[in-house]
């Protein structure tokens, strides 16, 4: 019995490859400090707070997706995204955070107003 051979993965596969890419805390804070503008390393490691090491290795895997490029201008590396799209995603997903964030919150109020309407309810009985 013959396969057919293996073609490229769907889209779909590589949609959540994209996304266990973003799916790092380090990785998305980096993404949003590019998003306002090439950065050095040294601006990323003051403002992450993370051991150098650490985030090379997370900075590596950005650049090896092709998320960032990096160019050395004189002593310094510079990091910066390859484009606007992944800035624009990561807007997206602050809105989309916040709605559901929001939405949470309400039904939160909702909970408590009711807690407090069973509990003066309680009060009225037991008298």
């Amino acid at each position: 019995m013959s396969h057919a051979p293996a073609g490229p993965p769907p889209l779909y596969q590589r949609k959540a490859e994209f996304f266990r890419l973003l799916g790092h805390p380090v990785r998305i804070r980096t993404l949003e400090l590019l998003s306002v503008g090439p950065t050095t390393v040294r601006a990323l490691l003051d403002d992450i707070g993370v051991e150098p090491a650490y985030l090379s290795q997370q900075l590596a895997v950005l650049r090896r997706a092709g998320v960032v490029t990096s160019r050395r201008e004189g002593p310094l590396v510079v990091y910066r995204l390859t484009g606007p799209d992944v800035a624009d995603l990561l807007r997206v997903a602050r809105r989309i955070l916040a709605e559901l964030l929001t939405e949470q919150q309400r039904l939160l109020d909702e909970l408590r107003a009711d807690v407090g309407t069973d509990l003066d309810a309680e009060a009225v009985a037991s008298r």
